[in-house]
């Protein structure tokens, strides 16, 4: 994840490109989530899969 992120201005950017108000009260709880949805996503994506590994043509749960 990187650590320089500025999830506040980004939040407050992508809303306004949204037209998606966010009252400023909320704003401090947006912005965690999207912290911790980040450093969630960055174990996914860290994680390196061997080159012989082929995707599942089906998936079956």
């Amino acid at each position: 994840m990187n650590e320089n992120a500025d999830f506040a201005n980004y939040v407050k950017q992508a809303a306004q490109l949204l037209d998606l108000p966010i009252a400023p009260e909320y704003l401090p709880g947006v912005v965690d989530n999207l912290t911790k949805m980040a450093a969630i996503a960055a174990l996914v994506t860290e994680f390196n899969l061997p080159q012989e590994i082929e995707a599942a043509p089906i998936f079956e749960p």
